[in-house]
């Protein structure tokens, strides 16, 4: 962004943005995920982006920002968008997510020119989105706690002596006790330790039979 804007060091550090919500693009694995023409804004040191931003990035909006009518509630506005663009509830916000969830039904039918049933089909699956993403902030935070666990362990082992280690070309987990009633051990792989340890989003890195084990 720096280069691509010639901006003034002096205004470092530059913190990327989505314009759309003020969404924060801190990793490679995130900005993958964003689809083409994703607008972005860039915010200087100093800088804070505002909650009623004039350039939204909502390109659904065929009318000049200074030609909104004002009257107009946001969740008509996000109805309309939804309307032009059902893949736009990929950059809506948990707020947006929200505030279209709890319009009357009947209201939401009527914006979107839909069957009441249609549109509690679109609710639902608007909260099953809702749903999703708190799962994923938790899991994130779960994992978080597991790195530093990680690295507090990695940290005492590096100071206690072990003579009679074996290489550590796997680790193993102990995952409850079998139906034999010995331990199941699970190993996990290097490449999953090395996700763990250095990628800052490692489920994202990770295939379905990685995230099992």
């Amino acid at each position: 962004a720096c280069g691509v804007l010639a901006i003034d060091k002096a205004r470092e550090p530059i913190t990327l943005v989505l314009a759309e919500d003020g969404t924060i693009v801190d990793d490679e694995d995130f900005f993958l995920c964003l689809p083409h023409n994703t607008k972005f804004v860039a915010l200087a040191k100093d800088e804070k982006w505002p909650s009623k931003s004039l350039d939204s990035g909502v390109s659904w909006l065929s009318e000049a920002v200074d030609e909104v009518d004002s009257a107009v509630e946001k969740w008509k506005q996000l109805a309309r968008q939804l309307k032009n663009d059902l893949s736009s509830i990929i950059l809506m916000s948990e707020e947006d997510l929200q505030v279209l969830i709890d319009v009357p039904l009947p209201d939401l039918a009527e914006e979107l020119a839909q069957s009441e049933t249609q549109v509690q089909v679109l609710q639902d699956t608007l909260q099953q989105v809702l749903d999703r993403r708190e799962e994923e902030r938790q899991s994130r935070q779960l994992l978080e706690l597991y790195l530093q666990a990680l690295k507090t362990e990695d940290s005492i082992l590096s100071k206690v002596a072990e003579p009679q280690a074996a290489p550590r070309d796997m680790d193993v987990v102990d995952t409850g006790t079998s139906s034999t009633g010995s331990p199941a051990k699970t190993t996990l792989s290097d490449h999953i330790l090395a996700a763990l340890r250095e990628k800052p989003a490692p489920e994202l890195c990770l295939d379905s039979q990685d995230l099992e084990v």
